[in-house]
């Protein structure tokens, strides 16, 4: 739809008496997401769908005694943002549980679990998760800390991330776990001087404990989906691609979860779900993944994708590096990060799921895993031919400057998870430090992706980092984080911007959440634009960021959510 040229539907149009619309926006501008600025326009909805995008008094003739009229106010009529990447299924089970991810000290973490603790006396474990590493000295908190608030139970809390858990003395003795545990080969055992387990496991060591962790039942795996389905709801995300999907420690099969909500109804969003790949297994599971993938197709809910994760992360030293980390004195170091799936493995891996018709959805944060990632879906490329899979890579921290234009050239969406490219504790104090200066200046290449020509997604990775999508979008043009944010820093004063270089406009930043993650989730064709003839998910926001100070896009709250036309989420005053 041409900015300029808002149109009409026809039958909207006719002079004998169009069919009046079940609500209409009127009072403000619409940004499509089919061009560059927001145009001057009403939008009108009916059957579920858009049936008028154009002047107000057009609209206006589309009331009649039953129409909603939705006065904008000066606010601005978006799409309703998609999250390309998260993980609401985990994180709704974490909101029922000790949830640590309010606060932002140790003090307040302990007060935390403790309160939690008490409040449920007759939990066997104390399960729960949302701390973040900048927090503790050197990123690792121990069992001590935890020993003093749970001496009698065992702990075990995940950190914002994901990759990492915090555990009690407890947890570790029933686990088996001592000074003579070997690390894992994907991960690692933090350890006290005489070699005991401080009280921090890193990537696969985690399973070392987690594998004694009761499973959340099935009605509280619903439930926990049903509550982060609202809360997603009430930042305007009306779409999503979980990119979990399987059995994880403490919680059940979310993929039966997902199954049981599309059947009854209650999963009211647009949900293609990433099917986990097995990193400690090779092809013989793609027939596994193919009879998932033919049983997850109900109502809203589409298990389409294949995740595999190639490496860790840069803050614990797991993300795969083409150079090696530095040590605390700038020191080149033995280790350059962790790959989950060997090079060879994965193009074989690609080429067979390319071939079978799945996308493939890539965790790949160093510039390690990145090229391995590009190399993979170059091979599948030569073997198979350009196909519609549309692929894509998540994260994406550290981009090597020669496999920038490589994404364009294979086809392969950049899936950003833009709040992280800010100054912020974990980023200033256990990432550059580790990373070098030179290094460092090549993360969240967002500008450089979108110079040449890679399409882009956008995601939060929530529980890891805040879904909401305004931050999100708010740090992809100002590369700083807004001041309430959750990763902002303590003392709340603003940062200087990180690499400025590579921010995004504004209009792109909101493309990428909308159309751009859209385009991932094959729904291109039925949302992700405001645009005649599509289904009518719509967030309605309380100002037109266009029109104000970029610094102050965080600001911006919403105020309505729909989902094909009805109302999903309304704020209260």
């Amino acid at each position: 739809m041409a900015q300029d040229a808002p149109v009409i539907a026809e039958d909207a149009a006719a002079p004998d008496a169009p069919a009046p619309a079940d609500t209409v926006f009127v009072g403000g501008r619409v940004f499509t997401a089919s061009g560059p600025a927001p145009i001057e326009a009403a939008v009108a909805v009916g059957g579920g769908r858009i049936v008028a995008v154009t002047d107000e008094a057009s609209v206006r003739r589309l009331v009649g005694r039953d129409t909603e009229v939705v006065d904008l106010a000066g606010g601005l009529l978006v799409p309703g943002f998609q999250d390309a990447h998260v993980h609401p299924a985990v994180a709704g089970v974490q909101l029922l549980r000790c949830d640590l991810s309010a606060e932002r000290s140790v003090d307040g973490y302990l007060a935390a679990v403790a309160g939690y603790a008490e409040a449920n006396p007759g939990a066997p474990w104390i399960c729960g998760g949302g701390w973040s590493m900048d927090v503790f000295p050197g990123g690792v908190p121990t069992r001590a800390m935890l020993d003093r608030v749970v001496p009698d139970r065992p702990v075990l809390l995940t950190n914002r991330d994901g990759h990492g858990a915090w555990v009690n003395s407890v947890a570790l003795r029933l686990a088996g776990v001592d000074r003579d545990t070997p690390d894992p080969a994907d991960g690692r055992i933090e350890r006290e001087a005489d070699g005991s387990p401080a009280g921090t496991l890193q990537e696969g060591a985690m399973d070392l404990v987690a594998a004694h962790v009761p499973v959340a039942t099935p009605e509280e795996a619903h439930a926990g989906l049903l509550v982060a389905q609202q809360h997603l709801f009430s930042l305007g995300v009306t779409s999503w691609q979980d990119a979990m999907i399987g059995a994880f420690p403490g919680n059940p099969d979310n993929y039966q979860v997902y199954l049981r909500a599309a059947q009854d109804g209650s999963l009211r969003a647009r949900v293609v779900g990433a099917l986990w790949w097995d990193r400690e297994r090779g092809l013989e599971q793609l027939p596994e993944l193919e009879e998932r993938r033919r049983g997850g197709r109900v109502g809203r809910f589409s298990a389409t994708t294949v995740k595999i994760m190639q490496d860790g992360i840069a803050e614990n030293f797991t993300a795969s590096m083409l150079e090696p980390y530095l040590d605390r004195c700038g020191c080149p170091t033995q280790n350059s990060g962790l790959t989950f799936v060997g090079p060879q493995l994965l193009a074989d891996a690609v080429c067979a799921l390319d071939r079978a018709g799945f996308q493939v959805h890539f965790h790949a944060l160093g510039d390690r895993a990145v090229r391995e990632a590009l190399d993979a879906l170059a091979a599948a490329r030569a073997a198979n031919g350009p196909s519609d899979n549309r692929h894509h890579l998540a994260h994406l921290q550290v981009i090597h400057p020669d496999d920038l234009p490589r994404f364009a050239e294979l086809g392969a969406t950049a899936n950003i998870q833009a709040l992280w490219a800010a100054h912020e504790p974990q980023m200033d104090e256990l990432t550059i430090p580790f990373l070098g200066p030179q290094r460092a200046a090549l993360q969240y290449p967002f500008g450089d992706l979108r110079r040449a020509g890679a399409r882009l997604a956008a995601g939060s990775d929530w529980s890891v980092s805040s879904p909401n999508p305004l931050w999100g979008i708010h740090v992809a043009v100002n590369r700083a984080v807004p001041v309430d944010a959750p990763n902002a820093a303590a003392d709340h004063e603003p940062r200087a911007p990180f690499y400025p270089a590579q921010a995004l406009t504004l209009a792109e930043a909101l493309t990428a959440y909308t159309a751009g993650s859209a385009w991932v989730n094959h729904l291109d064709e039925v949302t992700g634009t405001v645009e005649v003839g599509k289904h009518a998910d719509l967030v309605v926001l309380d100002r037109d960021p266009f029109e104000h100070p970029a610094e102050e896009i965080g600001r911006t709250r919403v105020l309505r959510t729909y989902i094909d036309g009805r109302a999903v989420f309304t704020a209260t005053a």
